[in-house]
């Protein structure tokens, strides 16, 4: 078995393993980096890039049916679900060449296609090789949880690593999990055609402001997505095109399909991290701020550093890692600043604190800025008005942000720009949005935060018409 020695050496080529990678041998580091599945990772092969594109299908299988609002008359749309997966897997092949192998190996990678092993605190076999490197980066990324309900083992069932090659359209598709994934996938599949049941043990949309998460559910189940909340699983059971899932309240959902979106477990398996000296539990590795682990050498980045599992997140832990060990400069992490989207119709975004997490933290401190979508003008050109942009604000700076309205995953990160930077409350109102834009709303929050004090201000009125009488 060869030996190479390594600067890097990084296991796992998802958003966080390649961010590394680029970086650190494009500034002059030599880098490992060992990929067993698939490069470009769970984001790429099935996760953000796929459903995104599967979402983006049924938008315009579903402007077809909106039309009569804008004097067009609508129509029922003849959906190929083959073709349509079809456009989902054209849109990762675009995209793949991003993360392929021949280009990071172009960049001056060794890529290595095996699963990784530790052997020692500093070394790790892979593709019959040992490596031995100063610094190891863990970024292997996150799975579907299967949860432990009676009957899943003899039930067949989709996850999101499995659904996306479904080329016939279910007649009625049960999905377990009313958070970002199993919300996305149920308002996807409605639009294209198929009968849809979501079915959560607690709240729809249960991380983000219950105000906003009620407007999204409202538009759901207006186009015929049938919602269950409250309404935890005992067991499952059934074959192929004809499964039933029973409620604890001792109902039934009959289905054709079972899509479990119930949440995501690290992906860990066989890296033989006690061998390492790496500590770590079902939820990650644990890391501190700077994102390295019990044995100084090796770091996690990503959904196994144990916290906010986006691809976004994973990217700027990179970011983090580079700056420490190719660089040898500090850095930390910090998730105040960290926004994140579900990409329904409406779309719901946040970044920072909600209201109910502002008002316990800051108490009568805080100030809370309501815009509406209905009194924007472009919301209402374009005929979704249906919106709303809370602004949590604490002593002249946003804390927080929570959007729910059409591109509010645009909209969104001028106030995640804001938080991360401190910025104030006056730069925001000061800025000029062009008209008529989306992105007016955030202006018009930000100036409502000084209309008292301009507007409900003796004081300023007497002074007012004290420079009137004056003025030449």
């Amino acid at each position: 078995m060869s030996l190479i020695e390594t600067d890097i050496c990084i296991i796992g080529a998802g958003s966080g393993g390649l961010s590394v990678a680029a970086g650190a041998v494009q500034m002059g580091a030599r880098v490992v980096l060992i990929e067993g599945g698939e490069m470009g990772g769970d984001c790429l092969n099935a996760g953000c890039v796929p459903s995104k594109a599967l979402i983006a299908a049924a938008k315009a299988a579903q402007a077809m049916r909106d039309g009569a609002r804008f004097g067009i008359t609508p129509v029922e749309p003849e959906v190929d679900f083959g073709a349509v997966k079809d456009h989902v897997a054209q849109v990762i092949t675009t995209i793949a060449p991003v993360d392929s192998q021949e280009r990071f190996e172009g960049l001056g990678v060794q890529v290595i296609r095996d699963w990784a092993r530790f052997t020692g605190p500093d070394t790790l076999e892979a593709g019959g090789q040992t490596i031995k490197a100063r610094r190891f980066v863990i970024a292997t990324g996150s799975r579907p949880l299967v949860p432990p309900i009676a009957g899943i083992e003899t039930v067949p069932y989709l996850t999101n690593e499995t659904i996306f090659a479904l080329r016939d359209r279910p007649a009625h598709l049960i999905i377990i999990g009313g958070g970002p994934i199993g919300m996305e996938m149920a308002q996807a599949h409605r639009r294209l055609g198929a009968s849809v049941t979501v079915i959560e043990g607690a709240k729809a949309f249960g991380r983000d402001d219950p105000e906003l998460a009620a407007v999204a559910l409202a538009n759901l189940r207006a186009e015929g997505v049938e919602i269950l909340e409250d309404a935890p699983v005992t067991t499952v059971s059934g074959q192929a095109g004809a499964i039933k899932v029973t409620l604890k309240d001792g109902r039934d959902v009959q289905g054709s399909h079972l899509l479990l979106a119930v949440g995501r477990k690290v992906h860990l398996d066989g890296l033989n991290l006690e061998v390492a000296g790496v500590t770590h539990d079902r939820k990650g590795i644990a890391v501190g701020p700077d994102l390295r682990s019990s044995n100084r050498r090796v770091y996690a980045v990503g959904d196994v550093a144990g916290g906010l599992q986006f691809t976004h997140v994973a990217g700027y832990h990179a970011g983090i890692v580079i700056r420490q060990i190719v660089l040898g400069l500090p850095a930390k992490t910090s998730t105040h600043h960290i926004p994140w989207v579900t990409y329904t119709d409406p779309e719901l975004a946040q970044v920072g604190l909600t209201e109910a997490e502002a008002r316990k933290a800051h108490g009568d401190a805080l100030t809370v800025l309501r815009q509406e979508f209905a009194h924007n003008d472009r919301a209402q050109a374009e005929g979704k008005p249906k919106g709303l942009l809370k602004v949590m604000v604490v002593k002249g700076r946003p804390v927080g942000a929570s959007i729910v309205g059409p591109q509010a995953g645009e909209l969104i990160g001028l106030w995640a720009f804001a938080i991360a930077s401190r910025v104030k409350m006056s730069a925001i109102a000061g800025m000029v949005a062009p008209y008529p834009t989306l992105g007016e709303i955030s202006k018009r929050a930000a100036g409502a935060y000084f209309s008292p004090k301009l507007f409900d201000n003796p004081m300023l009125k007497r002074f007012v018409r004290l420079v009137q009488r004056f003025l030449p």
